[in-house]
């Protein structure tokens, strides 16, 4: 599986996301506009630098400028998306067949929520895309899945309907279960269950959920 990761310019830790990069090994990296400053911190070189540019120090555009083997797209300041919706069609145009988004969470909610809306561009295109930082992993899924308790990424697993209602929900293998459960907006039902079996399940009739695995 071609996996891209795209490196954006919200809240990174920096040992966790090297880390990360180093043991995906993935196909094609991306810089999404200060997202470069840790590659720059880092002493890593991206694939590809998309952005305005608005927000990227001076010392990584100098450093990275002189790189010929790195592709750049110069965007427009004054644009309708952000830079990164940008990378991550860039991404899918360039064959990426997963997506993970590094640096996407933090303080500006603004962007952390844009950024999970921008995760449904994964089910639009059939392509896997998540929002991983040190502390938890974002997905949004269209169909069940399958989580298995020693790989799961946390502790903790909260699904929040992205529809006005996921219909038929049934959770098994978890602390909390459920059984087609018609579940609806505007509540807290979905936070912070636990898985308690080697494996568990989440399944639905129809609906789009967001899948949250959390760690303290």
């Amino acid at each position: 599986m071609r996996h891209c990761i795209i490196v954006v310019g919200g809240y990174i830790n920096d040992i966790f996301a090297k880390e990360f990069i180093e043991k995906e090994r993935p196909e094609l990296c991306i810089a999404a506009d200060s997202g470069m400053n840790f590659f720059y911190r880092n002493k890593l070189t991206p694939d590809w630098i998309i952005g305005d540019f608005d927000s990227a120090s001076s010392e990584a555009l100098d450093y990275f400028g002189g790189q010929p083997d790195i592709s750049w797209i110069r965007l427009n300041p004054v644009k309708d998306d952000t830079d990164t919706e940008s990378a991550i069609r860039k991404a899918i145009a360039l064959g990426a067949e997963k997506i993970t988004l590094l640096g996407a969470t933090g303080t500006r909610i603004d962007h952390l929520l844009g950024n999970i809306e921008l995760l449904g561009i994964g089910l639009q295109n059939h392509i896997p895309i998540q929002i991983v930082d040190e502390r938890n992993r974002i997905r949004m899924i269209g169909a069940g899945i399958t989580l298995e308790k020693e790989k799961q990424f946390g502790k903790f697993v909260s699904l929040i309907p992205y529809t006005n209602v996921v219909k038929g929900l049934t959770l098994t293998g978890f602390k909390y279960p459920l059984d087609h459960y018609d579940f609806k907006g505007f509540c807290s039902l979905g936070v912070s269950n636990e898985i308690i079996a080697e494996s568990a399940e989440i399944a639905f009739e129809e609906g789009i959920l967001i899948v949250i695995e959390a760690r303290d």
